[in-house]
């Protein structure tokens, strides 16, 4: 499912949406200017490499500190081609603004920030014997989802769903997308479990689950207020599209 708009208007620019993805566009150019040597060691040093912190005799051999944890964060803001980063900053482009203005732009920042670190913590564990560098945002952006979609379970998302060839659009919840959505998070972080060498499993299944449930959790948190309800921001009568102010 490939989200292309909300419903929810928004009263102030999101200055810390922007900064994040600055921050990412900034890293990969800087990621592109590297010969493939250099970007290797950049990776393993700043990307997060599982094995490093459950297997610290094998982290010194190689020449990477144990006790260095800010990969764990650092690994957030960097991505592996563009594709990659196309769609996680699209995604965040969507549900971010909304949730950093009812949230503001601290409590965001912090939302954004723990949920991209529970990602990589969820990730780590999940792939202790791995020496395969992990990076990108979307452990962080899941828990934006999940945020979203508990802030504002009434608001429509519109979504493009490739078959073959035909693409449809067509428009849902908040709420039962980011339920379809980890739920195949679920199933496919389950199955690779049992095949670890199936066709996907460079995709970091497990830092998008850690993720969303960190973004679940942290939005109780940060923003006591109930969810939308009928009648207010992130509920529509009119229709899905209706007062949108966002785009």
């Amino acid at each position: 499912m490939f989200p292309i708009r909300d419903s929810v208007s928004r009263t102030s620019d999101p200055i810390v949406v922007w900064t994040i993805i600055g921050l990412n566009i900034a890293a990969f150019f800087y990621q592109l200017g590297m010969s493939t040597p250099e970007l290797n060691y950049f990776l393993y040093q700043h990307a997060l490499v599982p094995r490093r912190y459950f297997s610290p005799g094998w982290a010194n051999m190689v020449g990477l500190s144990p006790t260095d944890f800010s990969p764990f964060l650092t690994n957030t803001f960097l991505h592996g081609g563009w594709l990659h980063i196309l769609f996680n900053m699209w995604t965040l482009y969507i549900f971010g603004p909304a949730l950093e203005d009812r949230l503001g732009s601290l409590r965001f920042a912090i939302l954004y920030l723990l949920a991209g670190v529970a990602a990589s913590a969820t990730h780590a564990l999940f792939n202790a014997t791995s020496t395969v560098p992990a990076l990108g945002a979307s452990g962080a952006i899941a828990g934006v989802i999940a945020a979203y979609a508990v802030r504002f379970p009434y608001a429509w998302v519109r979504i493009l769903v490739p078959i073959v060839f035909i693409p449809l659009f067509f428009s849902i919840p908040a709420i039962a997308f980011a339920g379809i959505w980890f739920f195949m998070q679920l199933i496919q972080g389950a199955s690779e479990l049992f095949s670890p060498f199936q066709l996907g499993a460079g995709i970091a299944w497990w830092a998008h689950i850690g993720g969303f449930v960190a973004g679940w959790l942290l939005l109780g948190a940060l923003d006591p207020a109930p969810a939308a309800q009928p009648g207010q921001p992130g509920w529509y009568n009119g229709g899905p599209w209706e007062r949108s102010g966002r785009r």
